[in-house]
């Protein structure tokens, strides 16, 4: 591109280290920064970051509008919450001003299909003001366009099952709570796994109204659906908590789990379509014992089979770059809620 595309950074926390520096490194710049911790604000984005200061001092969440009229970026990365309602202001404000953006936030993957509602008023409100609300990260690459490349060597395909888990240490306290990390069984059975014990009718009013509660590969399994041109019958999802043989610290909760609670859950969720294809995806999050490491494990079963295993792959490097790398696109991207399985394949760029 002729000029520096200039970056607005929301949320500063774990995340925000990485793509902070991606973004100098590809040789856009960070012209604005916000945060909601008083600890970090008002200083510059090095204290974040590392590395010399940069000129950039992290503001106030509650300013972001006057800031992102002030300093008019090209677009925004948000790093913060991983569920629509949580992050919908934020990405409301960007689209009132005109502000490109695009977020880790896992439900904004694909939130067509649980969260109506708020999704519909983004798109809405972004198409009158020309620019583009996206989500991406790790699922777009591990969870995406990985499993359809995939199918694109295919000739049948009668399923499509996937394995995936994550160490939620990696990713902030909004990210581990949302796992149920640190609760107890009966606690985890109230405040999680409760909420899918419900009729088809009901969930389908809670996803219109925007009071569903997704696992990741609800969004996931939207977005697959959406890109091999499926039609979706009918989806479930079922959480289950996971446990460990002993007591485990954790330094994002600031407490010790104890042996036989919850250190996260699994999420399995399953796709019936028109066409017979099923697709059925597993996210399993939690706090890891020292014996556990991040794996990726995809099969496309028909003719012919294929698997593709990840071992350890590095979550949040990956997140970070593939956000980063879709810069671009979602600047040159329709205006509106545009969801990246509409988009060109993530590519990598040495320099923008």
């Amino acid at each position: 591109m002729s000029k520096k595309i200039k970056v607005y950074q929301i949320g500063c926390g774990k995340m925000s280290v990485y793509t902070m520096r991606y973004v100098f490194e590809k040789g856009a710049e960070i012209v604005g920064a916000c945060d909601i911790n008083e600890n970090i604000i008002g200083k510059d984005i090095s204290c974040v970051m590392g590395g010399k200061k940069r000129g950039v001092v992290i503001e106030n969440v509650v300013d972001l509008e006057k800031s992102l009229k002030k300093v008019k970026p090209d677009v925004a990365i948000v790093t913060t919450m991983s569920l629509l309602s949580d992050v919908y202001d934020v990405l409301l404000t960007c689209a009132k001003c005109g502000v490109n953006a695009i977020t880790t936030c896992e439900e904004a993957f694909y939130s067509w299909n649980s969260n109506e509602k708020q999704t519909k008023m983004l798109d809405k409100v972004a198409k009158e003001n020309n620019c583009t609300i996206t989500g991406s990260g790790y699922q777009d690459f591990a969870w995406g366009n990985l499993v359809t490349t995939m199918c694109g060597s295919t000739h049948t395909i009668k399923r499509i099952v996937g394995k995936s888990s994550y160490n939620v240490e990696d990713y902030g306290i909004a990210l581990a709570k949302a796992h149920g990390a640190g609760l107890t069984l009966e606690q985890f059975e109230k405040e999680i796994a409760s909420a899918d014990n419900v009729s088809e009718k009901v969930r389908a009013k809670q996803i219109k109204e925007g009071t569903f509660m997704p696992s990741y590969m609800w969004n996931v399994n939207g977005w697959l659906a959406s890109q091999l041109g499926l039609t979706v019958k009918s989806q479930t999802q079922k959480c289950v908590p996971q446990t460990y043989k002993k007591d485990l610290k954790s330094s994002t909760l600031g407490l010790t789990i104890k042996k036989g609670d919850a250190t996260g859950m699994s999420a399995v969720v399953t796709t019936e379509t028109k066409e017979g294809i099923q697709i059925v995806s597993e996210c399993i999050g939690k706090v890891y014992g020292p014996d556990e490491f991040d794996m990726n494990e995809w099969t496309v079963e028909g003719e012919p089979t294929t698997t593709c295993v990840v071992n350890r792959p590095p979550t949040v490097e990956l997140t970070c770059a593939t956000i980063v790398n879709r810069l671009p696109d979602v600047i040159k991207a329709p205006s509106g809620y545009y969801t990246t399985e509409k988009m060109e394949r993530a590519h990598f760029k040495i320099k923008f």
